[in-house]
């Protein structure tokens, strides 16, 4: 029986030599920077640790700011300069995004929108059948003259609103810029959707309903003691001058709590890459806890939290959404092209 064409080429296929391996190392350049990278990223912790035993944690946004880019600089040691001018372009979005909100933020109580006094604590009293959550929880755990264990729990979980959500940031940008784009997208919607409430919606918090100097008087007294777990276990908060000159604070922006939708936002995003249900469970309690701090602590409302995690849940479901949508289209596009040029190379 003659041989074909196809018989031919597979003998002489296989009377060719195998080709020689080639090491990966002899096709992707060496990285020279690796170990001063490492180095540089090792004293930067020990810095960083030194710092915070020493003069506490740093919570203003300039100082943070100013922290997490040396961090990332340290990261893009001996990186090609295109990357480091998407670094440069990138922290000036990042900049942007954060002044934006502390100028929102800052004036909101300046906008003449109604301020917002009974609607929340109403609310809050409808949820919990009249009951006043904030008045509760510290009727029951609060005591004056004694630190319990779950007041620097609390007090923990707080101060974390400072730093994690910027620590996801940077570790995102040295890891996966991809990754960083899409983390952005959502939390710029997220502080977007926020800034436009605390212009629309100015709230007054728990605390300041129920102090007897700001004549509101409905609510009964609340201490407000974030700080005191944190001071009791030898640490204490680093605020540059910076905050107090720059006068961004605003007490009324209480609507959503950032605090609870922060402390959604950042496992949310991390939560596929958890495979065990009993860890994503865990980590899940951590939004739990941060809202039960922000009660008990008289610094929001229990309703101020569901709505941050309601904005966070909308972010992610709307930027899901619109991602698959791209995907789709580029697919379908990429289909089209392929189907275009098979039809062109074949033979009428």
């Amino acid at each position: 029986m003659p041989e074909t064409n196809a018989d031919t080429a597979a003998l002489m296929a296989e009377s060719l030599p195998a080709p020689a391996r080639i090491s990966v190392t002899s096709v992707v350049p060496s990285d020279h920077w690796r170990l001063v990278r490492r180095i540089g990223m090792g004293l930067y912790v020990v810095g960083y640790i030194w710092w915070f035993v020493a003069k506490g944690l740093i919570i203003d946004r300039i100082s943070v700011a100013i922290s997490v880019g040396l961090f990332i600089a340290i990261g893009h040691l001996g990186r090609p300069l295109r990357r480091w001018a998407w670094l440069v372009f990138d922290v000036l979005c990042y900049c942007v995004m954060w002044l934006a909100y502390e100028q929102t933020r800052g004036g909101a109580d300046r906008a003449g929108f109604p301020l917002q006094v009974e609607a929340p604590r109403n609310i809050d009293r409808f949820l919990f059948f009249g009951t006043d959550p904030n008045v509760w929880m510290q009727r029951h755990f609060y005591e004056a003259h004694s630190i319990r264990w779950y007041d620097k729990v609390a007090s923990a979980t707080y101060f974390s609103h400072f730093i994690f959500p910027v620590i996801a940031l940077a570790a995102l940008w040295v890891i996966s810029h991809r990754e960083w784009a899409r983390f952005m997208k959502r939390f710029a919607t997220l502080l977007f959707v926020a800034c436009t409430m605390f212009v629309l919606l100015p709230t007054v918090p728990p605390w300041m309903a129920a102090d007897p100097k700001r004549g509101y008087n409905i609510l009964a007294h609340l201490a407000r003691h974030t700080g005191r777990g944190f001071s009791s276990m030898g640490l204490k908060g680093f605020v540059n001058k910076w905050n107090t000159a720059l006068d961004w604070g605003n007490a009324i922006a209480a609507m959503p709590s950032l605090h609870a939708s922060f402390a959604l936002f950042v496992p949310a995003f991390f939560l596929p890459l958890i495979k065990p249900k009993w860890l994503k469970a865990l980590v899940l309690t951590f939004p739990l806890i941060m809202a039960a701090s922000l009660v008990y602590f008289g610094e929001h409302y229990v309703i101020d939290a569901l709505v941050g995690w309601t904005i966070v849940g909308a972010s992610f479901l709307f930027w899901g959404w619109f991602e698959r949508r791209q995907r789709r289209v580029r697919a379908a596009r990429a289909l089209a092209t392929l189907s275009l040029s098979l039809s062109l190379g074949t033979p009428a």
